[in-house]
């Protein structure tokens, strides 16, 4: 299926948990003067017009990053919207960024229109772009070169089948490339739809981090009532980081 396009939620508060997360992974590993390569398995069209008819018709934008953007002052997120404005950035934009020229970007998206607004938005960058299952990708490429790098997993999870394949991929990937950073994003809806997914997660790699934000609904009848992230061998003083994130989400509740 095919259905899905971000433009109605980008900027939501899940993107918002999401893309500050790795966007300071990718601004703390690039400090490292060692060429990265940066997989991302369902990039979507990686820039999103905020003032638009999608993101007008579901406010999601408007009480995500609209409501919470002066979090990230002084902040590698911060770095990216500001240079991104007015537009919103998606994780390949992210990417793009805050790597450098000796970095690498491989890219899959495999709806056609998203496909081809990825490919020009990202002429900039060093990215090679792909219309492909990206699960197919991230098999063929990894362990990639340079074998420093981060992979991020993004799907969305519009195929149910995605909650029971991932932990699958995400072990194979790990053995062939131990040294990866592994991102995993998922979203947490009323029925709690992702837990056997996790707990699979967990048994497949005991030692993964867990990041998990809690919000109220975009709008009433709005299934999503927070975000998760499973991350793989992540970086050094991402705890910290998690935990300052977290805290400010939790503001949110009062």
């Amino acid at each position: 299926m095919l259905s899905y396009q971000h433009s109605y939620h980008a900027g939501n508060l899940a993107d918002v948990h999401k893309h500050a997360l790795l966007a300071w992974m990718l601004a703390y590993m690039a400090q490292k003067d060692k060429p990265l390569s940066y997989i991302e398995t369902h990039a979507g069209r990686a820039v999103y017009d905020l003032a638009g008819p999608e993101a007008a018709k579901t406010g999601e934008a408007a009480t995500g990053i609209g409501r919470v953007a002066n979090w990230f002052n002084d902040h590698p997120f911060g770095r990216v919207l500001d240079a991104a404005a007015p537009h919103y950035p998606g994780s390949p934009l992210i990417a793009g960024t805050l790597l450098r020229d000796s970095d690498t970007l491989a890219l899959a998206e495999l709806h056609p229109q998203e496909n081809t607004a990825l490919a020009e938005a990202m002429l900039p960058f060093p990215a090679m772009v792909k219309q492909i299952d990206g699960f197919q990708l991230a098999m063929s490429i990894t362990p990639p070169s340079p074998r420093r790098g981060l992979l991020l997993c993004d799907p969305s999870y519009e195929v149910k089948a995605d909650y029971a394949a991932i932990p699958d991929f995400l072990a194979k990937i790990h053995r062939r490339w131990p040294v990866g950073v592994l991102v995993v994003w998922y979203p947490i809806l009323v029925d709690a739809r992702h837990k056997p997914m996790i707990k699979a997660l967990r048994s497949a790699i005991p030692d993964g981090d867990v990041s998990e934000v809690a919000f109220a609904p975009a709008r009433p009848g709005h299934g999503m009532i927070g975000s998760g992230l499973f991350v793989v061998n992540a970086p050094y003083g991402f705890d910290a980081e998690e935990s300052r994130l977290s805290n400010l989400f939790k503001k949110l509740e009062n």
